[in-house]
């Protein structure tokens, strides 16, 4: 039966940036999909576990913004699990300046945690993935901005566009090994990194007028995609990065 492809049923499940937003959403839907789910972020999980069933989440505090923590992810994984079969890299951060004001700091940071971190623990995935001889599906979470330019947000819209060519490079060498790498693109969310936008009354009502949804999305609208890319139906897709914007790239 077709619904049961999109089973998770026995997989562990990886999340990062799961104590708010987006990777919060992405947890509960993987749970609700069968997964087992290892939540990694530097503040308390303890909202998300909240709506997961006893048993089924496992919190993992860790610092992405350094580079020893993809090795520490891993390991506790592996220690409270035995195995990986899903890594949904979400954890990101934004920096908003002018191009001409914009710090060297601001830069490193944003790149550091999008981009860098994102592949140390792909690579981490990968291996584990080939070690198990199992496969594994692996899911980096992009943007509108993969896409577009974007304004105020150079190290953002460059760590994300970023993420979109490396979703597609490692696709390409990881393939072979059953491994799947996909991506999926918000488009503008009721998220922490909007908030500034979705304060600005001028703003806001300057994106709402081009979705065609009508309506900034939720943590909820990204769950679907995410166990979609996540399970077996998914086995054929690679290296695509899906948008989930309400209709906003194709206004």
């Amino acid at each position: 039966m077709i619904l049961d492809r999109f089973r998770l049923d026995g997989k562990v499940a990886v999340v990062t940036g799961a104590n708010t937003g987006l990777g919060q959403g992405m947890c509960v839907a993987l749970a609700e999909a069968g997964a087992l789910v290892a939540g990694v972020a530097r503040r308390s999980c303890a909202e998300t576990a909240a709506k997961i069933p006893e048993g089924q989440f496992f919190e993992i505090l860790a610092d992405l913004g350094k580079t020893e923590s993809a090795a520490y992810v891993m390991e506790e994984v592996l220690k409270q699990f035995g195995k990986i079969d899903i890594l949904v890299n979400n954890a990101g951060i934004i920096r908003r300046a002018d191009v001409v004001d914009f710090t060297e700091q601001d830069w490193d940071d944003v790149m550091n945690l999008n981009l860098k971190m994102l592949f140390l623990l792909s690579q981490a995935a990968a291996k584990q993935f080939i070690k198990q001889n199992s496969g594994g599906k692996i899911i980096n979470i992009a943007s509108m901005l993969s896409f577009q330019g974007g304004i105020r947000v150079p190290s953002y819209t460059a760590s994300k566009s970023g993420v979109r060519g490396l979703t597609m490079e490692m696709a390409n060498e990881l393939a072979p090994h059953g491994i799947n790498v996909n991506a999926i693109a918000p488009g503008y969310m009721v998220t922490n990194n909007t908030e500034l936008l979705r304060n600005d009354e001028k703003r806001s009502s300057e994106i709402l007028a081009r979705i065609p949804a009508g309506r900034w999305g939720t943590p909820e609208d990204i769950g679907g995609a995410c166990v979609f890319l996540a399970s077996a139906a998914a086995d054929y897709v690679n290296g695509y990065t899906l948008a989930v914007d309400g209709g906003w790239l194709g206004r």
